[in-house]
C-alpha cells in the first residue's frame, strides 16, 4: 500500500521538510504532486527521528506548503539500463533528451555503486591510445586508471576532451568492445551543442553514451550527473565486457554545485565554503574507476576541471590530485602561443604508466624516450631562465641547443592538429627524431644499446628538411 503525505512543515531553497515520516530511508526517492497535477522528484538527504528533509530536483518554485502531496518509493535513485544507452543523450539525472524515446531497461541500479572489496582490485596494466602524442608518449593513461585534466578558465579542454573521444582506442584489437561514457556538468547550450555536434559528425556517437547538465539546470541534477555516468560505464564495464573510457567535465563545477547545496543546508563550510566533506565525495565517484577480478571489462576516467585563477593549489584540484593516479596540466602560456594541445609537461605524470608500456604493450623504448623527453625538456626551462638572465648569445653551444630542442619540441611534439591522430610508433619516432638534435653524450636516461639503435644524427637532419617542407607548404 502507497502512503501519500499531505503538506509540508518548511520550505528552504531547494529543500523541503517533513513531519511524522515513518520507516524511511536515506537517499530514498520520493514523488511531489503539486496541486496542479505536475510532478517533481526528490530524495531523503538528511534524517532526525520521523523528520525528513527531502532534496527536490526541479527546485521549490511554485510547491504549496498545504496542498502538495508527497509519495515514498522505498528505493533509491535507481538508473534504468540496457545496451540500448549507447549512442544515447541524457540529462543530468539520466532522462533521454535525444528525441528517441525512453530506454526500455534489462534492469534498474543504484546511481551511489555498490561497496567494492579493495583485495578484488587488479592492477592496471595495458594502456589506451589516445592518438596524441603529449598523452601517449609522456603520461600515458592506463586501462583501469583515473587520470584527469587540470585546465583554466578559457582553454582548449573541450577541444582536447572531443579528439579523446574520436580518438581513444584501446591497444589491442582482439575482439574486445570499446566505449566512451560522457558527462558534461555546467555547460553552457553552445557547448552542449559542440559536443553532440562534433560525436555526431566524427561518426563515433554510436559508442558514446551522452549525460548534458546545462547550466541552467539545477544544481541538485549536476551531483547526479557523474553517478549516473559511472553506473551505466560499471554496467557496460562488467555486465557486458566492455572496456569504458569515462570523461567528466567540468568537476569544478560539480563541486561548486555540492557547495551550494551544502550551504543551503546550513552545514558548516571548509575551505573556501566547500563542504568538510569534499574530499570523501570526489573520492566516491574517483574511485569507481579500476578493473574487477575476474572482470573482462574496464572502468577508466579522465575528469576535467578548470582551475580557479590557475591555482593548483585550490580545494578541487588539489584534493582530486591526492586521489588520482597523476595528472594532466594545460598550461595557459602555451594556449596563447598557439600550441594545442597546451599540455604542461614537467608539473603533468601518469602514476600507472610504467607498468602498462614496454615491451608487450607499446614499444621497447617507450620508457626511455619518455625519461629523456622530461630530462631534455626540463633542461631547457633552465636554459631559458639562464638565457633571460645573460641573454642568449651567451649561452653554451649545449644550451642553445637545447633551446633548438625546446622550440622544435613544442612546435612539432606537443603542438598536434585537432585531426591528428599518431600512432605510438610515429610517436617515439618522433620523439628520437627531436633527441637527435641533442648530442649524443647530452643523452643520459638512454641504454646505450637503445643509442646504438635509434639515435643518430641524420634523423635530425631529416626532421629538419621536413620540418622545411612543413614550413613551405
Amino acid at each position: 500500500m502507497s502512503v501519500q503525505f499531505v503538506g509540508l512543515n518548511e520550505i528552504n531553497g531547494p529543500l523541503v521538510v517533513l513531519d511524522h515520516v515513518k520507516n524511511a530511508s536515506f537517499d530514498e526517492v520520493c514523488e511531489l504532486t503539486l496541486s496542479d497535477g505536475t510532478r517533481r522528484t526528490g530524495r531523503i538527504v538528511e534524517m532526525e527521528g520521523e523528520r525528513v528533509v527531502v532534496q527536490v530536483f526541479e527546485g521549490t518554485n511554485g510547491l504549496s506548503l498545504k496542498n502538495t502531496r508527497t509519495r515514498f518509493t522505498g528505493h533509491p535513485m535507481e538508473m534504468p539500463l540496457s545496451t540500448e544507452v549507447l549512442g544515447r543523450i541524457f540529462s543530468g539525472a539520466g532522462k533521454p533528451i535525444d528525441g528517441l524515446g525512453d530506454i526500455y531497461p534489462e534492469k534498474y541500479a543504484d546511481i551511489n555503486g555498490k561497496p567494492l572489496n579493495p583485495v578484488s582490485r587488479t592492477y592496471p596494466q595495458n594502456y589506451i591510445r589516445t592518438g596524441i602524442s603529449s598523452i601517449d608518449a609522456l603520461m600515458t593513461l592506463i586501462r583501469g586508471q583515473k587520470l584527469p585534466i587540470f585546465s583554466g578558465s578559457g582553454m582548449n579542454h573541450n577541444k582536447l576532451a572531443v579528439q579523446i573521444v574520436r580518438q581513444a582506442k584501446i591497444a589491442d584489437e582482439d575482439g574486445q568492445k570499446f566505449g566512451v561514457v560522457f558527462a558534461a556538468m555546467g555547460v553552457k547550450n553552445d557547448v552542449a551543442d559542440y559536443f553532440r555536434r562534433s560525436f555526431e559528425e566524427s561518426g563515433v556517437l554510436q559508442n558514446v553514451v551522452m549525460f548534458l547538465n546545462l547550466s541552467n539546470d539545477p544544481i541538485i541534477e549536476r551531483i547526479l550527473t557523474p553517478r549516473c555516468a559511472l553506473t551505466t560505464a560499471e554496467y557496460l564495464a562488467y555486465e557486458h565486457d566492455m572496456h569504458i573510457l569515462v570523461i567528466l567535465t567540468d568537476m569544478t563545477s560539480y563541486a561548486e554545485a555540492l557547495r551550494e547545496f551544502s550551504s543551503s543546508k546550513g552545514e558548516i563550510p571548509g575551505r573556501k565554503g566547500y563542504p568538510g566533506y569534499l574530499y570523501s565525495d570526489l573520492a566516491s565517484i574517483y574511485e569507481r574507476a579500476g578493473i574487477i577480478e575476474g572482470a573482462k571489462g574496464s572502468v577508466t576516467q579522465i575528469p576535467i576541471l578548470t582551475m580557479p585563477n590557475d591555482d593548483i593549489t585550490h580545494p578541487v584540484p588539489d584534493l582530486t590530485g591526492y586521489i588520482t593516479e597523476g595528472q594532466i596540466v594545460l598550461d595557459r602560456t602555451l594556449d596563447q602561443t598557439g600550441v594545442y594541445p597546451p599540455i604542461s609537461i614537467l608539473p603533468s605524470l601518469s602514476r600507472l604508466m610504467k607498468d602498462g608500456i614496454g615491451e608487450g604493450f607499446t614499444r621497447a623504448d617507450h620508457s626511455a624516450v619518455s625519461n629523456q623527453l622530461f630530462a631534455a625538456y626540463a633542461k631547457v626551462n633552465d636554459a631559458r631562465s639562464l638565457a633571460s638572465v645573460i641573454g642568449e648569445e651567451e649561452l653554451s653551444p649545449t644550451d642553445k641547443q637545447f633551446l633548438n630542442f625546446g622550440r622544435m619540441f613544442e612546435e612539432h611534439f606537443l603542438n598536434q592538429g585537432f585531426d591528428e591522430n599518431r600512432t605510438i610508433e610515429q610517436t617515439l619516432d618522433l620523439g628520437w627524431d627531436l633527441l637527435s638534435l641533442l648530442p649524443k653524450d647530452a643523452l643520459d636516461r638512454v641504454d646505450s644499446s637503445l643509442l646504438e639503435r635509434y639515435y643518430d644524427p641524420k634523423r635530425a637532419d631529416r626532421f629538419k628538411d621536413y620540418v622545411k617542407e612543413h614550413l613551405n607548404a
